[in-house]
């Protein structure tokens, strides 16, 4: 592992090559990259980013929304099979007939989405800057809000929008079990349940703090409590850790009995620092997005950054 990481290193150097990742990669991706943080943040990263290569340690519409936002540079994905749940759940052909049947509606379309998806949007948003976003829209103004309708209904509560929503969802984030939930916190009464937004709105219900997987770090950080349930999938525990190692932390369970007995991200943990190695080295998988679809999805995309 060792020397992987320093050939990986290496590596990055010869090639002017930058490392982008999630917080729910594996450790090991985390500790070689040169930055790590969520959809927003690494959204405003790949914008500025000065490198000759972007491999992007996360899953395929991130890549995608990276190369939309560097044309020019070769972005690089460690396996393209690196999907979304939440991405698959809005297909762009059945998505164009959705969008016809509620004309004058302004699009606004979570960042967890195809680049084909983009390119029928009006602006795009994450879960950092969902609520700015929505309540940046002139209040005569319908909007459509896809693809995620669990933060939808997030959105609508909070801003009192009513916005029409497209039926899909995360199923990371729809897996916590409210039952084994609850149970876990007679254990640890004293902990501050956190959630992100996707999650059904039973299990927001019971959260103490809702934000980003950003935003969360950033609680847990100045909230006085020392101990907390996390709501999101399992792979930010690495990162919030370092940023609170006195605190403890405990994952939500979910509903499947599996090795961590919390809410993991299949289509993350399908990157490897192996498949990291091998993409460097060959400089490939390569992300290809469709001239005419970048064109179209950079204009939502900025909106979004210029708002963020």
């Amino acid at each position: 592992m060792k020397e992987l990481k320093e050939k990986i290193l290496q590596l990055k150097k010869e090639k002017n090559a930058v490392i982008l990742a999630h917080y729910y990669q594996e450790e090991a991706i985390q500790e070689i990259a040169d930055y790590v943080g969520d959809s927003l943040g690494l959204s405003q990263v790949a914008a500025r980013v000065d490198a000759a290569i972007i491999l992007f340690a996360g899953v395929h519409f991130m890549a995608e929304t990276a190369k939309i936002l560097n044309p020019k540079k070769k972005v690089i994905l460690p396996d393209l099979k690196a999907g979304c749940s939440l991405a698959d759940s809005c297909p762009p052909d059945l998505f164009q007939k959705f969008k016809e049947e509620h004309p004058n509606h302004i699009v606004i379309t979570y960042v967890n989405c195809s680049a084909e998806i983009k390119a029928l949007s009006d602006i795009v948003c994450t879960s950092s800057n969902a609520l700015k976003i929505v309540n940046s829209i002139p209040k005569e103004r319908p909007i459509i809000f896809a693809p995620d309708k669990n933060l939808g209904k997030y959105i609508m509560e909070q801003t009192g929008r009513d916005m029409v929503l497209w039926d899909g969802s995360c199923i990371v984030h729809e897996a916590f079990s409210i039952d084994k939930l609850l149970e876990l916190y007679k254990q640890y009464p004293d902990a501050e349940i956190i959630a992100h937004p996707e999650s059904e709105t039973h299990i927001l219900k019971t959260a103490k703090y809702i934000g980003s997987t950003a935003g969360m770090i950033n609680y847990v950080q100045e909230s006085k409590s020392n101990k907390f349930i996390v709501a999101t999938e399992a792979g930010i525990l690495y990162k919030m850790q370092q940023k609170v190692p006195e605190k403890i932390l405990i994952p939500a369970p979910s509903h499947e009995d599996n090795t961590c007995a919390c809410s993991e991200c299949a289509f993350m943990k399908m990157n490897t620092l192996q498949k990291v190695y091998d993409c460097l080295v060959n400089e490939s998988p390569e992300i290809i997005v469709p001239i005419e679809i970048q064109e179209k999805a950079l204009i939502p995309i900025e909106r979004m950054l210029q708002l963020s």
